[in-house]
């Protein structure tokens, strides 16, 4: 293949196909978004258009005023941060420990953390639900933050990031008389930021976009999330899509927030977490 070949290839057709693959991937959010601005005939007219003739807030207004979407969406905040939070809390330090110090079984534990990550959340679902059921956290909002804070993926990626930072910085911070508690907060854990950003990236996801295990241990509609309220929208005999788009589109920004505000971590953590320095 000739350079000028070479140079076409670079400079028109891969950002042209990349061009192309970003409006396959993009359209159907730009569906559910101009949809959410219809009414229901224009919903379903054909030929289909983006924001039908005549767009507004409707949908949105409607959604709003007849159910108790206020609500649902701060359930689902209190549980996403909250969840959130304490999985980094966690796992964080469980990384911390597993790279930096020495102790008795160290290998034989952390083979074991690697272990659960071969079993399927399928296996695990009816144990961890009856414990949950026995400790009194059924129908309740703390029963589905605690169960997943313990990620043994997270304190694998915490594990292999820190064992690319030298050890040398622990080492003079103790030699200047610095605590093991200090160490880690003052020094440790801020040259963590990009890791922790990928832990809060997917742990805020993963929790704002679950429906199976709320579905499973929330039976009250006070406490529904989200996911669970998007899903009333659909009735026996017929669906409420003007609706449910627009909760749909409401029910993206969040991510979207979290998402753009800490993605230029994404790469540089993932990439330090998962290959040991």
């Amino acid at each position: 293949m000739t350079r000028h070949r070479k140079n076409l290839i670079n400079k028109v057709l891969l950002p042209v196909l990349l061009v192309i693959l970003v409006f396959i991937f993009l359209m159907p959010i730009l569906w559910i978004i101009g949809s959410s601005f219809k009414t229901v005939g224009e919903l379903f007219s054909w030929p289909p258009s983006i924001l039908g003739k005549n767009p507004s807030l409707d949908n949105y207004a409607r959604a709003l005023s007849e159910g108790s979407f206020g609500l649902y969406f701060l359930n689902t905040v209190f549980v996403s941060l909250v969840a959130t939070g304490l999985t980094v809390v966690v796992n964080v330090m469980s990384g911390y420990v597993f790279a930096k110090y020495e102790f008795k079984g160290k290998s034989i534990l952390f083979g074991i953390v690697l272990a659960t990550l071969m079993v399927p959340l399928e296996v695990i679902m009816i144990p961890i639900f009856k414990v949950i059921v026995a400790t009194n956290l059924y129908n309740s909002l703390w029963g589905l933050i605690i169960p997943a804070v313990a990620s043994p993926t997270a304190v694998f990626l915490v594990k292999q990031y820190y064992e690319g930072i030298p050890g040398e910085y622990m080492e003079a911070a103790r030699i200047d008389g610095a605590s093991e508690l200090n160490i880690f907060l003052k020094i440790m854990l801020p040259l963590a930021t990009p890791i922790i950003s990928v832990l809060c990236i997917f742990s805020f996801m993963w929790r704002w976009n679950d429906y199976l295990w709320p579905k499973l241990v929330i039976n009250s509609k006070t406490k529904y999330t989200i996911q669970l309220a998007l899903a009333n929208f659909s009735g026996e005999y017929s669906v409420d899509w003007n609706s449910l788009l627009a909760m749909s589109v409401i029910s993206m920004i969040p991510v979207l927030i979290v998402f753009v505000s800490l993605q230029k971590y994404i790469i540089g953590g993932i990439t330090a977490g998962g290959v040991k320095g």
